[in-house]
């Protein structure tokens, strides 16, 4: 029995072991911005942590971002409301996509002078794509908080495009409670059953709503107690009468630091590991002296609703639902927007009484990005970007040990993106690269176009949780295959959802494959991959070792199932490897 060999192997532990280290320390240091991120780029060189003649150990090291979400309007009046009922409450009416990494469009690493990570675009959705193949609830239920994770409902969505003309959408508000285009952003309900012509599998994004719970928390809000009957017994008290908003702001607790009549801003602190955002640090061994260079490009969004003079728009928790209003969403980079907003079903949040504009933006450092809301400054946060790298000191024997081979091998993956159309129902048979060695996989990510999605980009769009660990709904795929180097990834070619999700999703990058019942993990089922998480990926790293270094072109065929047309992201994922002398960093 496995109980009894683990009792035998318990009792035959000796009673203590001798420590590998015998010191750690958190080292930490600044970006080179000095708070100023307009330019969306933040640039982090470790030379002083070069100097400390200590081992670092990168994989466990994070950046700790301090970003700020601004709401305001152009005009007086009822805009947005002070915590005061259930029903007048503004906390809940915005919040973030999928883990805090999704404000990081691209990275770059330089490694003693020469560059080992590319630059790639849109570098979040892979990584969010990585997350979601990798954990477990039961990481969620401990660094979900930490990492800003949760995974949207993939079966909460909705379609929402113009009422004339449903094959034409339009960038004109139709009279929703919920937005635009593809929704997926009401965070109360309950499970409803078919009614009529009208389907619902489930009514709320839990995942939004739980990501909305770690940036929250509003000092001025009030907690009370409920009897069995479900009634209040005692006075609700704010939390101010626990804590103050001076103890919050030395702590760099992220809460919501002003609700007015035309403000609402959120402090968010956030921590962003650097294993997320890249394989490489996921693999590289403690290193003493090492010079790295790291450059972020910063998915800075703002968002504008503009209501037409006579339009008397209202916002309900978050959808103008008046018609003759626009929204427009401002990305400089282009990259995925992390703001959302929720739909109004079942809360109150904005209400605009008169024409003008309202704009939501959301920004790295202390203050709003934009210079419109410059004076609407009233978080208390760190105004730079820090690196926490923790610090080791070896016991002498095992350092000897350590250092008997100091040159180690690193080997990680790099990613290379490209982007395509798909017209309505079309076939694809499109060319990605003519050559890249050493292929590990390929994952391709189906969107609605925008001219589809009325005017916005899916991964823009502050309805939609596309970009962050979900695509377009129903964006399925059939006669799909990769080609490398002439060769079919797939030996018969795939025509049914259940085909891509048992064959090539499931088990992609989980614990033992999830080849073991009892011991798995993913957070993507065959329910969500065929509703809202059609990630199309195949595994391409079986080949022989001398074929490593050949590099191959690599295409992908198929043919859309969806009635609109699509932009299809496609990242491939390939093999690297650097030798570097652990005493003193170079390169080898």
């Amino acid at each position: 029995m496995s109980g009894d060999t683990l009792t035998y192997d318990l009792s035959s532990m000796s009673e203590g072991t001798p420590s590998v280290f015998v010191k750690k320390d958190w080292l930490n240091i600044l970006d080179n911005q000095n708070g100023q991120y307009q330019g969306n780029q933040s640039v982090i060189d470790t030379s002083q942590l070069a100097n400390s003649n200590k081992y670092m150990n990168y994989r466990e090291a994070y950046l700790a971002v301090p970003m700020v979400m601004t709401a305001t309007t152009s005009v007086a009046g009822t805009f947005l409301v002070a915590p005061q009922t259930a029903t007048t409450s503004a906390d809940l009416v915005l919040g973030l996509r999928n883990w805090f990494g999704s404000i990081i469009h691209s990275f770059t690493l330089d490694f003693n002078g020469t560059t080992i990570v590319q630059q790639t675009p849109y570098c979040s959705m892979y990584n969010c794509f990585k997350l979601m193949t990798t954990l477990s609830m039961s990481d969620i239920d401990i660094n979900g908080a930490d990492m800003g994770f949760y995974p949207d409902n993939p079966l909460s969505f909705g379609f929402q495009c113009s009422v004339n003309s449903p094959t034409v959408p339009t960038t004109s508000v139709q009279g929703t409670t919920v937005g635009l285009g593809t929704t997926n952003n009401t965070i109360v309900g309950a499970f409803q059953p078919v009614t009529g012509v009208f389907q619902q599998f489930s009514a709320f994004n839990e995942g939004l709503l739980a990501r909305q719970r770690y940036i929250a928390f509003d000092p001025d809000g009030a907690g009370g107690g409920l009897n069995t009957a479900g009634v209040s017994t005692v006075t609700a008290r704010p939390y101010t009468q626990l804590i103050s908003t001076t103890a919050l702001n030395q702590q760099y607790k992220g809460y919501i630091n002003a609700h007015t009549a035309q403000l609402l801003q959120y402090s968010i602190m956030a921590t962003i590991h650097l294993k997320h955002i890249h394989n490489f640090f996921q693999n590289v061994p403690l290193l003493k002296g090492v010079f790295m260079k790291m450059t972020l490009n910063l998915n800075q969004t703002s968002i504008a609703i503009t209501s037409s003079a006579g339009a008397t728009p209202s916002w309900n928790g978050t959808a103008v639902v008046a018609s003759g209003s626009s929204l427009v969403v401002n990305s400089a980079l282009g990259g995925v927007s992390p703001i959302m907003i929720t739909s109004s079903q079942g809360q109150a949040g904005m209400v605009l009484n008169t024409a003008g504009t309202s704009t939501i933006s959301i920004a790295v450092g202390n203050k709003p990005v934009l210079t419109t809301q410059s004076s609407n400054i009233s978080a208390v946060l760190p105004p730079s970007i820090q690196l926490y790298v923790p610090a080791y000191t070896f016991n002498p024997q095992y350092e000897d040990a350590y250092l008997s081979s100091p040159v180690k091998k690193i080997v990680y993956t790099d990613i290379y993106q490209y982007q395509f159309n798909v017209a309505q129902s079309g076939n694809f048979n499109q060319l990605i690269t003519n050559g890249i060695a050493n292929i590990k996989s390929v994952l391709l990510i189906p969107y609605f176009t925008a001219e589809e999605n009325c005017g916005l980009n899916p991964y823009q769009s502050p309805f939609d949780c596309a970009g962050a660990g979900s695509t377009s709904p129903l964006c399925l795929i059939t006669n799909f295959n990769v080609v490398v180097a002439g060769q079919n990834m797939i030996y018969n070619t795939q025509q049914r959802s259940y085909e891509q999700f048992l064959h090539q999703l499931r088990g992609a990058n989980s614990v033992n494959a999830d080849l073991t019942d009892g011991l798995t993990s993913g957070l993507i089922n065959k329910l969500g991959f065929e509703q809202k998480q059609c990630f199309y990926y195949v595994d391409c790293s079986r080949m022989l070792p001398v074929e490593e270094a050949v590099p191959k072109s690599v295409s992908v065929i198929g043919t859309s199932s969806s009635l609109r047309s699509l932009q299809c992201f496609v990242f491939i994922e390939y093999g690297v490897e650097v030798s570097v002398d652990v005493l003193t960093g170079a390169r080898v």
